[in-house]
């Protein structure tokens, strides 16, 4: 299922000046749309409650109760209405509503709650009240909608608009996301039938529309990217191989701006990999290292470079993982999906910045030619590595891809891995790890996550963790024991990233869902777009 965005401007709408208000709603109620959509506050709603003549009445419910013949106060005193934050009511058209030339068949309102309250003025109250009036619209009939974005609106600056708008766009993309709609050939079941709701029309005024028409694409490329990389997680990994992400990497390059490179062994081999080779040595599917472009900024700008695990799929290699559950390590790959998202996100919104995404790609299988515990390699760096357990293969190809971006003199560099369970038990399923020892880079990812809500969590990188990946063999073992799992692993990737600003996110306990949610859930797509938006 696909969901269009676009928007209309109404010139003079302004639902908090007084003297429009009436004549911004009478605007908006002479649209031909399935359903309007509108927020009020708790105040609105004390204003229709208090307990005087109609007509003396004042604000958003209240002209509106005027307009649509008395719904709105016969909504209340069904109890269908009320002040409570993300509550709905949705009111249908009736006779009084064609006597005032009302053309809108539906309107669908949402409490914001009480705005003078900071805990109801957040984004993470905005997008509660968003998710609950996507729901309301899907599901039924209704086949398009208007929602008129400055009635929501946590603060008059259009900027906060913006990202709301954006945020909206976002989670209806993911509410309409079915998986092998995309794949018809492929014949894959598609979990749920198709909603009817097709397409969102975000309506605003003079004051937002350059930023409202903005929003809107920038969520809609942000969609398109998430979309793709929940795609590539879902596929299973008889054909999600890295030969396929080298071929979606290439198929996007054909309709987008993006120049795609894909490395085969020889010249995997003849950089000098060897950490890399060391996992993928054990399938009889050859790697890929798959390099993307965006030349969006001036041709001497140093890029931020985004690198993302690509394992296929992966079984432990030799030191093999039980047999439960393993049918979800196709989301080892998970990385390499939003790096692949996000660079077709950053291309369809033609961002006038340098971005390139690198994605090492394997499988980690168990055979006579795979690595064993106790083998020691040589990554690109030089750097010896001794492999104590192969199952923690992540950040064997991932070292030498960082080594490999040095290349780039990049701005700044982003890993991107489902690497560790030990994350999964620090921070379960609400934030994804975050490593790194930039401040800079630390902030502005903290910030990217909070206004995508696609949330991180800092974790620390002190130098006395090292210790733990002491080898008597090599320069570093791969693991350093259980405590501290994500954090050692981080330490070891952070050994190859000296000569650029760097930040490592741990994402096992955020890209896929289990049980009878069982998907990819597309992020980071979000938090690395805000981060790409955000930077100058």
């Amino acid at each position: 299922m696909t969901i269009q965005f676009s928007t209309k401007i109404f010139p003079q709408a302004d639902l908090q000046s007084t003297k429009q208000l009436k004549t911004s709603l009478k605007s908006l109620l002479n649209q031909n749309t399935d359903c309007l959509v509108l927020g009020y506050s708790k105040a609105d709603f004390d204003g229709v409650a208090a307990s005087k003549p109609a007509k003396s009445k004042a604000g958003l419910l209240a002209e509106l109760d005027l307009l649509l013949g008395g719904a709105v106060s016969h909504a209340m005193v069904l109890g269908d209405l009320d002040g409570k934050q993300a509550s709905i009511c949705l009111l249908r058209a009736d006779k009084s509503w064609s006597a005032n030339a009302v053309k809108a068949k539906r309107v669908l309102l949402l409490c914001m709650g009480d705005l003078q309250s900071s805990t109801d003025r957040s984004l993470t109250a905005y997008a509660k009240v968003a998710r609950a009036g996507l729901k309301a619209l899907s599901g039924g009939s209704i086949e398009n909608a208007l929602w008129f974005a400055p009635s929501f609106t946590l603060s008059k600056a259009s900027e906060m608009i913006a990202q709301e708008v954006r945020l909206t766009v976002q989670y209806a993309g993911d509410q309409a996301y079915r998986f092998g709609v995309r794949q018809p050939a492929m014949k894959f079941k598609v979990k749920d039938k198709a909603d009817a709701f097709k397409h969102l029309i975000f309506a605003g005024n003079d004051a937002c529309a350059k930023e409202l028409k903005l929003a809107v694409e920038q969520g809609g490329a942000i969609v398109e990217g998430m979309h793709l990389a929940k795609d590539l997680g879902n596929l299973p990994p008889n054909i999600c191989t890295p030969t396929y992400l080298g071929k979606t990497a290439q198929g996007l390059a054909k309709k987008t701006s993006l120049k795609v490179e894909v490395l085969g062994l020889k010249q995997i081999e003849a950089l000098g990999m060897g950490s890399f080779l060391s996992v993928a040595k054990g399938s009889d599917t050859p790697p890929q290292f798959i390099v993307m472009r965006h030349q969006g900024g001036k041709a001497g700008d140093a890029p931020v470079v985004l690198v993302g695990k690509g394992i296929t799929f992966d079984t432990g290699g030799i030191s093999l993982k039980p047999g439960e559950a393993m049918d979800e390590m196709k989301y080892d790959m998970c990385g390499a999906a939003s790096v692949i998202g996000t660079m077709y996100s950053t291309a369809l919104m033609k961002l006038k910045k340098n971005v390139i995404g690198v994605i090492p790609t394997c499988e980690n299988m168990p055979s006579g030619r795979a690595t064993r515990p106790g083998d020691i390699v040589k990554s690109m760096s030089g750097q010896t590595i001794e492999i104590l357990n192969t199952d923690a293969e992540g950040r064997l190809i991932l070292c030498d891809a960082l080594t490999y971006v040095e290349r780039f003199k990049p701005k700044a560099v982003i890993d991107i891995a489902t690497l560790t369970g030990a994350c999964v038990i620090a921070l379960g399923h609400v934030h994804s790890g975050l490593f790194s020892d930039d401040e800079n880079l630390v902030n502005a990812l903290t910030k990217a996550g909070q206004d995508s809500l696609d949330t991180v969590w800092r974790l620390p990188l002190d130098a006395a963790y090292h210790e733990q990946l002491k080898s008597n063999f090599a320069d570093v073992a791969n693991i350093g024991g259980r405590p501290a799992g994500s954090v050692t692993a981080a330490c070891f990737l952070s050994r190859f990233t000296e000569k650029y600003k760097w930040a490592h996110l741990d994402i096992a306990g955020t890209a896929w869902k289990s049980g009878a949610a069982k998907g990819s859930t597309g992020r980071p797509v979000p938090l690395l777009v805000n981060y790409l938006l955000e930077q100058k």
